[in-house]
């Protein structure tokens, strides 16, 4: 998936040619420099001009990411820049990258514009080698410290530089606590981590092909490269196509002089919130480790403890740490993600970014930053999007239900997600697609799971916390997460998890509550969420948890309503639907298929109907079908009262309504044989013979079926006709619109609507009464698209079709493409996402901006719609807003998710026109 190209932003080399830097000191950037400096080294700079306390450093660009991404060598200016600013940081810290006697050591990390947390590379410790590992020593009078930050560096570059196997790292650590008897690494002592270092380099020489490089600018410059590479490893590709991060962008990377949360228990490294990402509460957030690194918080290997009891550790550091928090959150008016180290009682910020948050967090956060005055509404509106509104209307587990409980953990994503136990990625993803429903169950996961995490229904970890990967990549998919049950023991070799004396092997059902972290054996019954008990009039705010989130679900859609042009309405068949969508906030039907109508006990007169050899046959079931038709259109008028309800003439082949061909023919030729034919099935096999088409999408439907089969549309009109004029009298107020289907020129329209005018005046004429009927069509053809103005001469209404639109633009079969090729175009980057899913802007899209303004061309008044299932895709409600189309049309359950997208497109183009 490609970004749309600035043309006004020239490339990276000319950039360069130009005297454009590749290389930014932290004093230099700012924020807002995303785009060039990612998102972790805006944010290093930003809070370098804060005056907070960050370790000094550089970045270098996304751009020359872009270059090495795109010619496979780094600019021809980066080494001299990097060397430039390599020399002023030593010259600032007073020592030299790897010294020997007091060696100057430096992290390298990726940060890309976009948050993707544990999906690239990071190295720390760089500048330790067999020489500079004493001088360290020396400088922090901590031997353990020296050698362990050391089998550190061996361990984290050799997996991420040189490529070897992560795991036979793991393994000789594990057996080197076993030999000493420990459990955690911090038992292991200097002597250890000696003969661990040792190791570690046999198993770099012998799988990587060479030896740890001992030159400490060699270990940079091959750290960089490595990160520049991690842009478009598989993981990251796959998190980029799963959160619609464009794949051009490039990362940008920070060299950072390193400070040391390993030196005792007086140093530590930790991960805070400014609010409860899972809950979006105030308080006091996060996870604390002492005498660790970074990566041992983020990994989950060692559990941590609540960020609260770092009071009681480092009172000092920890009210520093809780004036940075407020700083931050009130410079960012948002909620803030912050990584900090303590290094011998004196605290380091290392970054700080916008927090991922969970669906109700979202809402809860932005309500409470509005009545803080922080930002407006219009910002709140934002800060929060369908797909989170999606979430919230997930069902929860009933806490009524009888339940066998297995433990508990921490509460890290929310959801109530019931699965079959797996116990590692490739599991998850072959019993996934093959139509299981499963939990992922593992130690703690990693990057390499990522995969696995995407197929599973949630993700349960027995390490970790809520600021771990499987924690911080789980709120960011929506996915239920509980962390840290540490109660259960996963093997994940035996693939089973044991808790107490209890077994769970693989294949078993576990439930997970990701808003409580509670573990529980077998499935457990889920109910409404309060969020469309809300929507469906059935609760409202108070002062419990649920209700508060509602209140805020409430004060958001009530801006969103009041600010949003596109209308939204609904795609309902029958009155049951059409009363659902209406509590959810629908503004009238915009597709009512009239073929569903057709459907059980009435197919078989629509068989009559379709074997009738005469005229008097024809009419005779057009009449039985008439009072039936006009029942229904009753109803939906009546639900609808007062709102345009949009009627689509019948659409599908009429094969559908058939008997299967081959099962048809077998009864047939199995009744000859035992020469007792009955003469309505060989009438009924001539008809399916006579109707069979290779592709029934392309063939006799939609308005052809009106001009082929005299009295079939007209029937429709009538009883639609009937039905206004009885509700009108009867005191309602009935709004229908008649939609002719599968228009390609406009003299089918043409045809159709004289006949439709016809009927509409009979009826008029009998029952007294002045109907207001309007008559438009349906685009969804190639055709009608491009000849989309002489079509407005006879409609009054285009709704397009954007679900068939998407298939004659493509030549795509929905029914079968999707199965058959579109996953290996989405793992290829040919599609960013499905066009069934969100609209193609640049083909079918271009079709859909075109025919609107040549319909509007013609018929300035022409009202303007559309009703496939794009109508309800919260990316796709924001083109339609750009375009200038008057409503979307939806299935009911998304209609509150159109309604919130709908109103964030009005005030984001209000502000963008501000601007």
């Amino acid at each position: 998936m490609s970004e749309n190209k600035d043309p006004h932003v020239t490339s990276p080399e000319s950039r360069a040619s130009e005297g454009e830097k590749f290389v930014y000191d932290f004093t230099e950037g700012n924020k807002d420099l995303k785009d060039l400096l990612g998102g972790k080294g805006a944010n290093l700079a930003e809070m370098t001009n804060l005056g907070l306390p960050v370790p000094p450093g550089f970045t270098i660009t996304t751009e020359a990411c872009k270059v090495y991404l795109d010619s496979g060598e780094e600019p021809a200016e980066l080494r001299a820049e990097v060397s430039a600013h390599l020399d002023a940081l030593e010259a600032r810290m007073g020592k030299k990258l790897g010294q020997a006697d007091d060696p100057l050591l430096v992290s390298v990390r990726s940060g890309a514009k976009f948050s993707m947390p544990g999906m690239m590379d990071t190295v720390l410790n760089i500048g330790l080698s067999d020489a500079s590992v004493a001088g360290l020593t020396a400088q922090a009078g901590d031997e353990r410290f020296a050698w362990d930050s050391y089998r550190r560096l061996i361990q984290m570059f050799g997996k991420t530089v040189l490529g070897v196997d992560g795991d036979l790292f793991e393994e000789a650590l594990e057996e080197a606590k076993e030999a000493k008897g420990v459990t955690v690494d911090v038992d292991l002592d200097a002597a250890d981590l000696k003969k661990l270092v040792a190791r570690f380099k046999k198993i770099v020489a012998r799988d990587a092909g060479r030896d740890f490089p001992q030159d400490p600018r060699e270990q940079m410059d091959l750290a960089i490269k490595a990160v520049f590479d991690s842009w478009n490893t598989d993981r990251a590709k796959l998190y980029r196509r799963q959160e619609r991060i464009p794949g051009d962008l490039g990362t940008a990377v920070n060299v950072c002089s390193m400070v040391f949360g390993n030196l005792g228990p007086d140093s530590g490294t930790g991960v805070a919130f400014t609010r409860d990402p899972a809950s979006g509460h105030q308080g006091v957030y996060g996870d604390y480790l002492q005498n660790a690194q970074g990566e041992d918080v983020v990994a989950g290997i060692r559990n941590t403890v609540p960020l609260a009891e770092l009071e009681s550790i480092d009172k000092k550091s920890y009210d520093q740490l809780m004036q940075i928090m407020e700083t931050l959150e009130t410079h960012y008016k948002d909620l803030c993600d912050i990584e900090f180290t303590i290094e011998r009682g004196r605290l380091w910020m290392l970054q700080t970014r916008v927090g991922k948050r969970t669906a109700g967090a979202a809402f809860r956060i932005a309500t409470q930053l509005v009545d803080q005055g922080l930002i407006d509404e219009a910002e709140a509106l934002q800060r929060v999007n369908g797909a989170q509104l999606a979430q919230l209307m997930f069902p929860r587990f009933d806490d009524e239900a009888a339940t066998e409980l297995l433990g508990r953990g921490i509460a890290a994503s929310p959801g109530a997600a019931v699965g079959k136990a797996v116990f590692d990625s490739y599991t998850a993803i072959k019993w996934s697609r093959s139509g299981e429903k499963v939990i992922l169950i593992r130690r703690e996961t990693n990057p390499d799971d990522l995969d696995g995490m995407i197929a599973a229904e949630g993700i349960l970890t027995s390490r970790g916390g809520k600021t771990s990967h499987a924690a911080v990549v789980a709120r960011g998919m929506g996915k239920t997460c509980v962390c840290g049950a540490e109660d259960l023991e996963v093997d994940t070799k035996r693939r089973r998890m044991t808790v107490g004396g209890r077994v769970v092997e693989e294949g078993d059902v576990v439930s997970i509550d990701g808003s409580t972290g509670k573990v529980y054996l077998g499935e457990v019954p889920v109910v409404p969420s309060p969020v469309v008990e809300y929507f469906e009039g059935r609760m409202h705010a108070g002062a419990d948890d649920a209700d508060e989130l509602v209140a805020a679900v409430h004060r958001i859609m009530a801006y969103a309503d009041r600010v949003r042009r596109l209308r939204v309405r609904a795609n309902a068949d029958n009155a049951e639907d059409a009363l659902r969508a209406r509590r959810f906030g629908a503004q009238g039907i915009g597709l009512c298929r009239t073929e569903h109508m057709f459907l059980g006990e009435r197919r078989e007169m629509v068989e009559k109907l379709i074997l009738a050899d005469t005229d008097t046959e024809r009419e005779t079931a057009l009449e039985e079908l008439l009072p039936l038709q006009k029942a229904d259109f009753i109803e939906l008028f009546e639900a609808m009262d007062g709102l345009p309800v949009t009627v689509r003439l019948l659409d599908p082949p009429l094969h559908e309504f058939l008997p299967d061909i081959t099962e048809l023919s077998v009864r047939v030729a199995l009744a000859e044989s035992r020469k007792d034919a009955n003469e309505n099935d060989l009438r009924l096999l001539q008809a399916v013979h006579k109707l069979h088409e290779q592709n029934p999408m392309l063939g006799l439907r939609g308005v052809r079926l009106g001009l082929v089969i005299p009295g079939l549309f007209a029937m429709q009109v009538r009883a639609i006709a009937e039905a206004a004029a009885e509700r009108k009298n009867a005191k309602g107020d009935p709004r229908a619109e008649i939609m002719i289907p599968l228009v390609g020129t406009v003299q089918e329209l043409e045809i159709v609507r004289e006949e439709a005018d016809r009927v509409i005046a009979e009826v008029e004429a009998a029952t007294g009464t002045r109907l207001k009927l309007t008559i438009g069509t349906m685009i969804e053809l190639p055709r009608a698209a491009l000849t989309a103005g002489q079509i407005a001469e006879a409609a009054q209404f285009f709704s397009f079709g954007t679900n068939d639109l998407t298939q004659t633009v493509w030549g795509f079969s929905r029914d079968d493409v999707e199965a058959s090729f579109f996953t290996a175009y989405l793992e290829k980057g040919i599609f960013g996402v499905s066009p069934f899913e969100t609209i193609d802007k640049d083909g079918v899209g271009s079709l859909v901006r075109s025919a609107a303004a040549a319909g509007r061309a013609t018929r300035p008044d022409l009202k303007l719609g559309v009703c496939g299932e794009h109508g309800g895709d919260p990316e796709s409600v924001h083109f339609f807003h750009e375009v200038g189309l008057d409503y979307v049309s939806c299935s009911p359950f998304r209609i509150p998710v159109a309604r919130l997208e709908a109103g964030r497109a009005a005030a984001g183009s209000a502000g963008s026109d501000s601007r």
